[in-house]
C-alpha cells in the first residue's frame, strides 16, 4: 500500500512540470526527483564503483544552484553572490543537464529533451536567468572534478604475494583486480580516501577469523542446504541478480520516498539527495581503498586454502564456490555494507530518527514481477544488505562490520561539515 501511494505522489509531482515548462515562482521538488530518475535510467554500467560520482556531482550541482537563489543553507561547493534572481527549478534543471552531458555524453539526447521540457518553448526572463545560474554552477562543479583521479585510462596493476591471507584472482574467470586506483582519487567530502580507514582485519589464527570464515562457508556456498530460500533471494536482490534495480537506485529511491512523505521543499529535497549520495560516494571510496591497503583474500580463496591458514578451527573445501560471483578485488572492507550504512545514516540525520518504515522495490528482468521488501527502519534495510553478501558467499562478517562502521563515520562527517542550515533546521 505504501509504495502505491508514494508512486502516485511521485507521478503527480513529475506530471506537474511535464509539458508546461518552469514558469511559476513556487519551487517544486519535482525537478530534483525527475533528474534523479533520469540519472538512474541512463547511467552506463550502473553497478560499478564509479557510479556514485555521477549521482554526487549532479546533485551537488543542483543543490548549489537552487541554494544560491534560495540561500537557506551554506553552499556545498559553489558560493554565489547574495541577491540572485531567477527560477531555482530552472537552475537545477540546467545544472543537472550540463553535468550529466559532460559525464555521460551518450545520453545527451535524453538530457536535452528533459531540459527542454523543463524550460518550456518560450522561457521567461525569470526562467532564463535561473538557467544561467545553473549553467555557471555546473561549470564550477565540472572544473572542480576535472582532475579528481576517478577516471583513468587503465587500472594500475595490483598483485599480492602467494601467501595465506593475501588476495588472489578468484574463480571462475580469475580476473585481474579492478578499481585499484580509488585510494588515490579525490573524495567529495573527506580529506582523503583513508581518513576513516577501517582498522586491520582479524589475524588468520584468531577465533574471530575462524568463526566468520565458517559462517560464510556454510551459508554462502552455491548449493548450501543451510541457507533458506528467503536468504538466497536476499543475496540475489541486493547483488542486482535478476533485477534492473542496482545498488545505488535502491537508496536513491528510499531518499525519494522520504522527501515525498515529509513534503520537503525544493532546496531541502536537493540537500537530502546530496547528503545521501556524497555519503555513499565517500564511504564506498573508503572501503574500496581499504581493500588495497589490506589485500585480504576472498572467502572462496580462503576456504579452498584453509589448510594453510594455521588455524585449527578451519577446514579446506577445494571445490567450494559462492552463490554470487566474487568481484575482482580484495575482500576487506565490504562495499555493499558501507553503501547501506552510509545511506541509512544520512537519512536518519535528515529524518531525526531511524524508525521510518521503508519499502524497497526491485524491478524484474525478462517479464519477472517486481519484488518489494518492507523494513521497520533505515538500519534494518542496511542490515539486510549487510547479510546479503554473507549469504552470497563473497564476504566475511568482519568485512561487513568494518564497512558499516566506515559508512556511519562518513555520513556523520558529511552531515556535520556540509550544507549547514542558515539559522534554521528542517521541521
Amino acid at each position: 500500500m505504501r509504495t502505491t501511494i508514494l508512486g502516485a505522489t511521485l507521478a503527480a509531482a513529475l506530471a506537474a512540470t511535464a509539458g508546461h515548462g518552469i514558469q511559476a515562482t513556487h519551487s517544486s521538488a519535482a525537478v530534483v526527483l525527475k533528474w534523479n530518475q533520469l540519472l538512474q535510467t541512463t547511467l552506463p554500467q550502473p553497478g560499478n564503483p564509479l557510479s556514485p560520482r555521477f549521482y554526487a556531482m549532479a546533485h551537488i550541482a543542483m543543490f548549489d544552484s537552487i541554494n544560491g537563489i534560495e540561500r537557506d543553507f551554506e553552499p556545498y561547493r559553489v558560493r554565489l553572490r547574495p541577491g540572485l534572481w531567477g527560477s531555482a527549478e530552472a537552475a537545477a534543471s540546467q545544472a543537472a543537464h550540463d553535468v550529466l552531458v559532460a559525464l555521460n555524453p551518450s545520453a545527451t539526447a535524453a538530457y536535452d529533451e528533459a531540459l527542454a521540457a523543463d524550460l518550456g518553448e518560450h522561457p521567461s526572463g525569470f526562467v532564463h536567468r535561473g538557467a544561467e545560474i545553473g549553467a555557471h554552477v555546473a561549470r564550477e562543479i565540472l572544473a572542480w572534478r576535472q582532475q579528481d583521479g576517478w577516471v583513468v585510462p587503465a587500472f594500475p596493476p595490483y598483485a599480492e604475494p602467494l601467501l595465506p591471507g593475501r588476495w588472489q584472482p578468484t574463480p571462475p574467470a580469475g580476473t585481474a583486480a579492478t578499481f585499484t586506483h580509488l585510494q588515490h582519487a579525490l573524495p567529495m567530502a573527506l580529506l582523503s580516501a583513508t581518513q576513516v580507514l577501517p582498522p586491520p582485519p582479524p589475524s588468520l589464527t584468531s577465533g574471530r577469523y575462524a568463526a566468520d570464515l565458517n559462517e560464510v562457508k556454510l551459508l554462502g556456498k552455491s548449493d548450501s542446504t543451510a541457507r533458506t530460500e528467503e536468504q538466497t533471494n536476499i543475496a540475489r536482490l541486493w547483488s542486482g541478480v535478476g533485477t534492473t534495480t542496482g545498488f545505488f537506485p535502491v537508496w536513491n529511491n528510499v531518499a525519494r520516498d522520504v522527501v515525498l512523505e515529509r513534503n520537503l521543499s525544493l532546496v531541502e529535497t536537493a540537500r537530502v539527495f546530496v547528503l545521501v549520495n556524497v555519503s555513499i560516494h565517500d564511504a564506498l571510496q573508503t572501503t574500496q581503498a581499504s581493500k588495497f591497503v589490506y589485500g585480504m583474500w576472498r572467502p572462496v580463496t580462503a576456504i579452498r586454502a584453509a589448510d594453510t591458514d594455521l588455524n585449527s578451527e578451519t577446514e579446506p573445501d577445494s571445490t567450494w564456490l559462492p552463490l554470487i560471483t566474487t568481484p575482482p578485488y580484495p575482500s576487506y572492507a565490504g562495499n555493499l555494507a558501507t553503501i547501506g550504512a552510509s545511506a541509512a545514516r544520512a537519512l536518519e540525520h535528515v529524518s531525526g530518527t531511524n524508525d521510518v518504515p521503508v519499502a524497497i522495490t526491485w524491478t524484474g528482468l525478462g517479464g519477472l514481477p517486481p519484488v518489494t521488501r518492507h523494513f521497520d527502519g533505515f538500519q534494518q534495510a542496511a542490515d539486510e544488505e549487510f547479510m546479503a553478501r554473507i549469504y552470497g558467499g563473497v564476504h566475511y562478517r568482519f568485512d561487513q562490520q568494518a564497512g558499516q562502521q566506515a559508512g556511519v563515520s562518513v555520513a556523520d562527517y558529511v552531515f556535520a561539515n556540509f550544507m549547514r542550515p542558515r539559522g534554521r533546521w528542517l521541521d
